[in-house]
């Protein structure tokens, strides 16, 4: 299969929110595609009524387009391995395990769930592995009719082979695990359903895929999945068997497992404060791989061009969340203005912003937004930090208030607002000599000195470039504000 045209899969179960593990295995297939100019197959394992819902199978198409990671054969696009929904599919599953059911591969298997707890237990006492025992393995046809008129169901279980399996995995290396380990496993349920354990290598062996890059937790799967892909290949049903490599941990808060119910593991969650797909792919790209040693910022075009599944480390990635913010920050500043502009649009309107849809002013937004772009950590901080120019008063922050307003500030103000009043409005430099002097007047510094101005007409202790916010605000409306302040220090 070496020559062959790389064919990579993302396949899902659309089960509640798409978490940021998920969106790590799906970003490295796409980049491993896109790198090698291959195919991504997105497809959805959707064969667990009780779990999987249409709300979701929506969600996770509308992730991947957001993120721009863009498939080339599935759901709304087709391709030659329709359907690519598994509920659309158990034709093909109920045919291939009959053939392997006639084949020798497989057989059924009458133990009820008591029979098998005890074996079981019995096995683990004896110090044995505890895994199914293979006692219907080769049950006579008279065994067989004796269990069915006793009225007992079967499952039908895959019959390992007797000997090791070893696979090269593309990230771990060589591995080899033996018989014991790997008992006889059930592959079709008594109602006729297929398990997870047929469906997935049956999909991967009809739409050719050639390589399998998924999470670490399913490694164990792997020397099933080979024994099966054998069973496939003599069966005629598949090519080859696919190259296997497995993708570390995303762990979380104390060496845990990231998981589905950890809040920062949600992709939603991102979406809602206003992460870049870019910025936030670029950090998942690093748990697990680097583009270079001393290098994290860096485009998706560049993390294609780089990609090799055999440079991702095998060891357990941490997420940090302020590592992905501060990545994230930087993809802000790498926007054009105008690009950064427009992103910024769904949180200058309800339901982010706290002002009245009328009171937006897009001209002065357009004005501030070159400083904010460089201020902001996600694009949901926009609306904190421009709520100044929309709001009738800003916004009562009393721990800002207190730290600010120290020492003589009824003095102060009042000498900077006379200050301002006679500056230039119309140039921020005249302004900062504004604040400026009237802080020299009582012996402060620039910083001490606009921190009650800034309180004032901000209402908060850090923001934008304060002179250049007061220009854009206007000068009456900063006067009232400072006004404000005034009367309230004298209150």
């Amino acid at each position: 299969m070496a020559n062959a045209p790389v064919r990579v899969r993302f396949c899902p179960s659309p089960t509640g929110n798409p978490h940021v593990g998920l969106v790590r295995t799906a970003l490295f297939n796409w980049a491993f595609a896109r790198h090698h100019q291959g195919t991504l197959v997105f497809r959805i394992e959707d064969t667990d009524a009780a779990r999987d819902s249409e709300e979701s199978y929506e969600q996770l198409l509308d992730s991947m387009r957001w993120l721009g990671l863009d498939w080339d054969e599935g759901p709304e696009i087709g391709g030659p391995h329709a359907p690519y929904r598994q509920s659309q599919r158990m034709d093909l599953y109920k045919d291939v395990a009959e053939k392997l059911l006639a084949a020798g591969y497989a057989y059924p298997c009458y133990c009820t769930t008591e029979e098998l707890d005890t074996r079981r237990d019995a096995a683990r006492a004896a110090g044995k592995p505890s895994g199914y025992d293979g006692h219907c393995r080769d049950l006579t046809a008279e065994q067989k009719e004796a269990y069915e008129a006793e009225g007992r169901t079967s499952i039908v279980r895959f019959r390992m082979p007797d000997e090791a399996i070893t696979f090269t995995d593309l990230v771990r290396g060589d591995i080899t695990v033996q018989p014991e380990n790997v008992p006889d496993y059930g592959i079709v349920r008594a109602n006729g359903a297929p398990l997870y354990t047929l469906v997935n290598p049956v999909d991967d062996a009809l739409m050719e895929i050639t390589h399998v890059l998924r999470g670490e937790d399913l490694l164990s799967s792997t020397p099933r999945q080979i024994a099966l892909y054998r069973a496939l290949i003599e069966l005629g049903i598949a090519k080859d068997t696919p190259a296997f490599g497995h993708l570390p941990y995303v762990m979380g808060e104390g060496n845990k497992k990231l998981s589905k119910r950890d809040p920062q593991a949600s992709l939603n969650l991102y979406r809602e404060r206003g992460f870049l797909p870019e910025g936030l792919l670029n950090y998942l790209s690093l748990l697990g791989w680097s583009i270079a040693e001393d290098r994290d910022i860096f485009s998706v075009d560049e993390l294609i061009a780089a990609f090799d599944i055999k440079d991702v480390n095998a060891n357990p990635a941490r997420f940090d969340l302020k590592k992905a913010e501060h990545i994230n920050a930087e993809h802000i500043r790498m926007l054009d203005v105008k690009t950064f502009t427009e992103a910024c649009g769904p949180w200058l309107k309800a339901p982010f912003a706290p002002w009245a849809p009328e009171a937006f002013d897009a001209e002065k937004w357009t004005r501030i937004a070159p400083y904010a772009q460089t201020r902001v950590t996600v694009l949901s901080d926009i609306t904190d930090n421009v709520d100044f120019l929309f709001l009738d008063e800003p916004v009562e922050d009393e721990a800002s208030w207190t730290k600010a307003m120290k020492g003589d500030p009824v003095a102060l103000l009042t000498t900077a607002r006379a200050n301002l009043e006679a500056a230039d409005w119309s140039d921020p430099e005249s302004l900062k000599n504004a604040v400026l002097t009237a802080g020299e007047a009582h012996g402060l510094k620039l910083g001490k000195a606009q921190a009650p101005v800034r309180v004032a007409v901000t209402g908060r202790t850090v923001g934008l470039p304060l002179f250049e916010s007061l220009e854009i605000l206007g000068r009456e409306k900063s006067l009232a504000r400072v006004d404000a302040a005034l009367a309230k220090l004298a209150a």
